[in-house]
């Protein structure tokens, strides 16, 4: 199956109903209740004291929607917002022409803001700190250093790998939010608005078996819904009921724990091939095709977090769960 159902790329008229599915405000947001309800606060004084909200930090496994969030603390401190990433801010120039053209109270929003180069860093810290920026022009005995003011703002960064930060950036927000992953209640909620917003006919059994293998992620529990109306709508008169669903979750080869023949992958690799672990994850990788950012940031999360994966100094190990899940023999000493 080449389709993958956790590829972070979205394109097409997949990225335009994404982009419909985004609430707007923080009242319009299903889940991460503590991170909404401080949020609220810190921006509710931010705009009694007219002053721009402190630098956010938002980090957590991907799809749990903090693209999502900066748009909407920008939405609710009603300024505008500017979005790039940190792969495309190659040189100290490009963050510094981003910089410039901000208003005053404006959010920048950074995601993979951990990929971020060092020198970038340096320009950005006295922004952060002191609203300048620190422009060197010229080489050798002509360079000179400029300094240019400018105007407050919000640095939203967002991140699905907190620890790659540096410590000096990461001491500079001021707001630290990690999100987590959703449960079957705030997943049902979800699914329940994107079939509204798409128009489905859908029962509550189906509702709670695409929350059921959404590994508690909303942006897969939408792809999913959306590949099940695909199947609904040439096989069913469009209607999601519990047989369709069902049927079709299972020819995407997705399971009742969420997951999909990646996974499956990975966890036959470290029982069927090196018995069960510990295995290096360049290792498992190399031996399922697959690159080690992916395998450590997309599925490895949420193996652990479900109990199939433990993760040690000598490299990964299966859990007794993992036999037990795929009906495999195991070693005595995987029961204890």
């Amino acid at each position: 199956m080449d389709d993958r159902l956790l590829n972070e790329n979205i394109n097409g008229d997949e990225f335009t109903d994404e982009l419909s599915l985004r609430p707007e405000r923080l009242n319009q947001y299903i889940g991460q209740d503590k991170i909404k309800h401080n949020l609220d606060v810190f921006i509710q004084a931010a705009k009694l004291r007219e002053e721009s909200l402190d630098h956010v930090l938002l980090y957590g496994p991907p799809g749990l929607g903090k693209t999502t969030l900066a748009n909407i603390i920008a939405n609710e401190l009603e300024v505008n917002i500017k979005t790039t990433s940190g792969p495309t801010i190659e040189r100290p120039g490009d963050l510094a022409a981003i910089l410039s053209s901000l208003s005053p109270g404006d959010v920048l929003f950074i995601d993979e803001i951990h990929r971020l180069s060092r020198v970038v860093e340096e320009v950005l810290y006295p922004a952060m700190e002191d609203f300048v920026l620190d422009i060197v022009v010229g080489k050798g005995e002509e360079a000179r250093s400029i300094r240019i003011d400018l105007p407050p703002f919000t640095l939203v960064g967002a991140t699905t790998r907190a620890g790659s930060l540096s410590a000096p950036l990461r001491d500079r927000f001021g707001v630290h939010l990690r999100l987590d992953y959703y449960n079957q209640k705030e997943l049902q909620e979800v699914i329940k608005r994107t079939a509204d917003v798409f128009e489905v006919q859908i029962d509550q059994n189906s509702i709670n078996e695409l929350a059921m293998r959404s590994r508690g992620t909303p942006r897969i529990a939408n792809r999913l819904l959306r590949r099940v109306r695909d199947f609904a709508q040439v096989k069913n008169n469009g209607i999601i009921d519990y047989e369709t669903s069902k049927s079709s979750l299972d020819l995407l080869q997705v399971d009742q724990y969420g997951l999909d023949h990646i996974d499956h992958k990975i966890l036959r690799a470290i029982v069927e091939r090196y018995n069960g672990g510990p295995v290096g994850l360049d290792t498992i990788a190399v031996s399922i095709g697959e690159e080690r950012v992916t395998l450590e940031d997309v599925y490895e999360p949420y193996l652990i977090q479900k109990g199939f994966l433990e993760r040690t100094t000598r490299g990964r190990k299966a859990t007794a769960l993992v036999y037990d899940h795929f009906n495999l023999p195991y070693p005595n000493e995987k029961r204890q």
